[in-house]
């Protein structure tokens, strides 16, 4: 991939953030520098992110309080693709494949609205795994493995990212061989990640969710299943390593708490 040709980026920031509890709005939004409250301040998480990702053209999968998102960004130039229901990373893709489909990009970062300490480098080096692999992953290795999704590797590549509901049941000294998780970013070349979305859009999984207090049957489409569908089709799926900091994601007011931290340190605000 050449060093001077543009990326796309696709921000995925339609979700709830039901996690962060006593907050209404859509976390992309929430200060890094605090003012009356952790929920009130500047420098969005959101617009940290827009900072740091690589030159090229922007969307922002939006749903959940969508018009808050889109009047925090206006006039930055972005293109806001809009997830009609929520059903999962996969189906924030399907949204903006629209937007892919305009842009003569070669590449694009997928990341997620809750990431602010992503490097400008670490995008980067994840790009630049796009010269011998038609995706790559952002990995991390963690001080506690948690209800990570894991990286299986064979070499330097990718053969498939473990949910937790099934590697927690592997045998220890299968675990002990798993040690990169996954962050939910990633890097594809545009027109591989076209070819295979209507893979993805094929093979949904069938979940059991509460909705309006009934326990009602959908379907949902992951990102990670990728990996999957691109080894069956004999592509080559990389990965990068960075910090866990760098890559953490502010998904409930404890983390919230540590990221405005971090950033007070990083910025001396």
């Amino acid at each position: 991939m050449g060093k001077s040709l543009k990326t796309a980026s696709i921000i995925l920031a339609a979700g709830r953030g039901s996690r962060m509890k006593d907050f209404g709005g859509n976390k992309t939004l929430l200060p890094l520098l605090p003012k009356a409250s952790a929920f009130d301040g500047d420098r969005t998480i959101l617009l940290e992110i827009l900072r740091d990702l690589p030159p090229g053209p922007k969307a922002v999968v939006v749903n959940h309080k969508k018009e808050e998102v889109i009047e925090a960004t206006r006039g930055l130039g972005l293109t806001y693709c809009e997830q009609p229901e929520l059903n999962g990373t996969g189906g924030a893709l399907f949204a903006a494949e629209g937007f892919l489909k305009k842009q003569k990009c070669p590449s694009v970062v997928i990341t997620m609205g809750d990431v602010p300490f992503v490097k400008k480098k670490t995008y980067g080096a994840l790009l630049a795994k796009l010269e011998d692999n038609a995706l790559a992953v952002l990995g991390f290795r963690p001080e506690s493995r948690k209800q990570y999704g894991m990286l299986r590797l064979d070499g330097d590549r990718v053969r498939e990212i473990i949910e937790w509901r099934y590697w927690n049941e592997y045998p220890e000294e299968v675990k002990k061989t798993l040690d990169i998780c996954n962050s939910g970013i990633y890097a594809a070349r545009r027109d591989e990640l076209l070819r295979y979305l209507p893979v993805l859009a094929s093979r949904p999984h069938r979940v059991q969710k509460q909705i309006d207090g009934e326990l009602s049957e959908v379907e949902e489409f992951f990102i990670t299943d990728l990996v999957e569908h691109m080894n069956e089709g004999g592509e080559e799926i990389g990965y990068e390593v960075a910090d866990e900091m760098e890559v953490m994601g502010v998904d409930d007011l404890d983390a919230l708490k540590r990221a405005q931290e971090i950033f007070k340190s990083q910025t001396g605000h």
